[in-house]
């Protein structure tokens, strides 16, 4: 259940672009909730003893709850967990990259079985509480998570103020200590040269850019990460509707784009499509980031039909799987840079042909 099914797979929820709206150039919606407990310190001031003690409260609140969205989810410390493991659930996207760096018995996470809903234990804050889901569908994300937030209220005290909000570790979350993002593949946007013009206005609305596994991370691929940048003054709901309607517009753009770039460049579009995916099914060695930005353009082509019988779904699966802790969980062996290149065409390969 829950943590050892989604380490010997690559499926998790938010791949299935079957189930998003806007799937196309939406890859996935995620809303985080982050939570303290009253009169703890926050994560980087904790200690053996004190971290075990947030575990134990979690702990405790987890296992009395009636909830079933709370009784379909495991918890695991990270103590229990490889280094290997833990960067399983991080290019899952289900914890950070700095989360996973820790062994900490008092550093967890609790997911459920399809990775849709899962909380960090203290990561930044003593709870990242997070839904992603694919597609464009961050009310559904928050509609969720709103109902872990609320059963695991009922038995911890979270640190509120009624004035400020939540209390958090980082006072750009303070407030509702809520952070909304999707993930947006923007391949025409990128390639006509739009992309920092839009950023730069996106930023003056209070919405802010990151790379494909967030803060302080590369954008590659054309997989952008758009999210709030603001928690104080705006309610959950105003949150939401800003960033549904920011994403929209650039959905909108991305679209106009596309066809633009088709009537004007089929040739060329044709051409670049066709390459990256005679690249992917027949390359011996590949980089992370060279396939990264191939399987943008054969997504593109699925997208404007170009490329028939082979489905998103599959593709979404793939930006997981060719990460290097997964060739090396599938391999059975730790592996170096060259080694995993060499693995990770034969991944590909495998898994485009089966579609």
């Amino acid at each position: 259940m829950g943590v050892s099914d989604l380490l010997n797979q690559s499926f998790v929820a938010w791949m299935d672009a079957d189930k998003g709206a806007d799937s196309d150039i939406v890859v996935s919606s995620r809303v985080r909730l982050a939570r303290n407990l009253s009169m703890i310190p926050f994560p980087h001031m904790l200690n053996d003893e004190t971290g075990s003690k947030v575990v134990d409260e979690i702990r405790k609140a987890w296992k009395k709850s009636t909830s079933s969205e709370l009784n379909r989810m495991d918890l695991v410390t990270f103590d229990q967990l490889s280094i290997l493991d833990r960067k399983i659930l991080m290019e899952k996207h289900l914890i950070s990259p700095e989360h996973s760096e820790s062994n900490a018995r008092f550093k967890g996470i609790m997911v459920n079985n399809d990775g849709s809903l899962a909380v960090m234990i203290n990561e930044e804050d003593h709870l990242r509480m997070q839904c992603f889901l694919p597609g464009l569908r961050l009310m559904e994300c928050y509609n969720r998570i709103q109902l872990i937030d609320d059963e695991l209220e009922k038995s911890l005290d979270f640190a509120f103020d009624e004035r400020r909000g939540y209390l958090t570790s980082c006072p750009t979350n303070v407030g509702t200590g809520m952070r909304a993002s999707v993930m947006l593949h923007l391949p025409a946007l990128s390639l006509s040269g739009q992309t920092s013009r839009i950023f730069q206005n996106v930023s003056q609305l209070g919405m802010t850019v990151r790379g494909l596994y967030g803060e302080n991370t590369d954008t590659v691929g054309n997989f952008y990460q758009l999210s709030n940048q603001i928690t104080l003054g705006q309610t959950e709901e105003d949150i939401i509707n800003n960033l549904t309607s920011i994403a929209g517009q650039i959905i909108e753009q991305e679209r106009i784009t596309r066809q633009k770039l088709l009537r004007e460049m089929p040739y060329q579009l044709e051409d670049r499509i066709g390459r990256a995916y005679g690249i992917l099914t027949n390359a011996r060695v590949i980089t992370s980031n060279e396939a990264l930005m191939h399987l943008s353009d054969v997504r593109w082509g699925v997208d404007l039909g170009l490329i028939k019988n082979l489905k998103p779904f599959a593709l979404n699966e793939l930006i997981v799987a060719i990460r290097p802790a997964h060739l090396q969980k599938k391999a059975g062996k730790e592996m170096e840079p060259f080694e995993r290149d060499v693995k990770r065409a034969e991944v590909i390969k495998e898994k485009l042909a089966s579609h």
